[in-house]
């Protein structure tokens, strides 16, 4: 079911809740410029093995509300807190996609990783995001022709081949953001680091990366593997940016063993 969660005055997040009544809670943060529909392919599966699935849509992107401020890490990690004691989650697996992988960071660092068990982390843009020529390139194409940026980026995301039908439903789904959280999401990846989040994670990290991985090189996810506690990485190896998609059966099972 979907319904929408207030997290400050005049800014609802959509939240599309599947089996509430799972035994085991998995919150999931998209990517940029997506949103919650992202993880079709595991919410068609993880909850028929009994799980729960709370997708949320950030602030700006998806069905949520579109403000002109709060696009940085700590806002969109306290947007995440109050969902979490709105829906009074406890001992829940927080799984973040790439920008969504960099919010769960500053989420377990900023609010002490209130309520989650374990984490995982999906090709996660950290604990550097884009470099500036990348970021600034994006930057000039989400102000003047947003939907080229958008077919870029499928370019890029991946290493197998993906259908037309497929390739426009991803499209059409970048483009259910708005241009200014698109465009000020691209700073945010920019300018912001993670470096020193990293050490505060204290929770089993299972980190998943795509060796292809075009978007975040995968000598990122190695890094994070160092820096982070109990952390394990499993490459993907016939993966770019969306392992989730391109070895669906693989991640989703891998997912399920994580958990428990």
């Amino acid at each position: 079911m979907g319904y929408y969660v207030t997290v400050e005055s005049g800014v609802n997040l959509y939240i599309e809740d599947i089996n509430p009544m799972g035994r085991k809670a998995i919150v999931f943060l998209h990517g940029w410029p997506l949103s919650h529909k992202q993880f079709e392919y595991q919410f068609d599966v993880l909850p028929f093995m009994g799980y729960r699935c709370i997708g949320i849509d950030w602030r700006g992107f998806g069905k949520s509300d579109k403000p002109i401020s709060g696009y940085n890490f700590d806002q969109l990690a306290d947007d995440l807190c109050t969902v979490v004691k709105v829906l009074q989650l406890d001992n829940f697996t927080l799984v973040g996609h790439s920008t969504g992988g960099a919010i769960a960071i500053r989420y377990m660092s900023r609010h002490n990783g209130c309520g989650v068990s374990k984490l995982v982390l999906i090709a996660a843009a950290a604990p550097t995001g884009f470099t500036t020529e990348t970021a600034n390139q994006f930057l000039t194409q989400a102000l003047n022709d947003r939907p080229k940026m958008m077919r870029e980026v499928i370019d890029h995301f991946f290493f197998q081949y993906i259908t037309c039908s497929f390739s426009e439903w991803f499209f059409q789904m970048g483009l259910e953001a708005a241009g200014w959280s698109t465009a000020t999401i691209i700073q945010t990846l920019r300018d912001e680091q993670l470096f020193a989040d990293l050490p505060k994670i204290n929770v089993p990290t299972l980190i998943v990366h795509g060796v292809h991985d075009k978007v975040i090189p995968f000598a990122q996810a190695q890094e994070l593997n160092q820096q982070i506690k109990n952390s394990q990485l499993v490459p993907f190896h016939y993966s770019g940016h969306g392992c989730f998609w391109e070895e669906r059966d693989k991640f989703n099972l891998l997912l399920r063993d994580f958990i428990g």
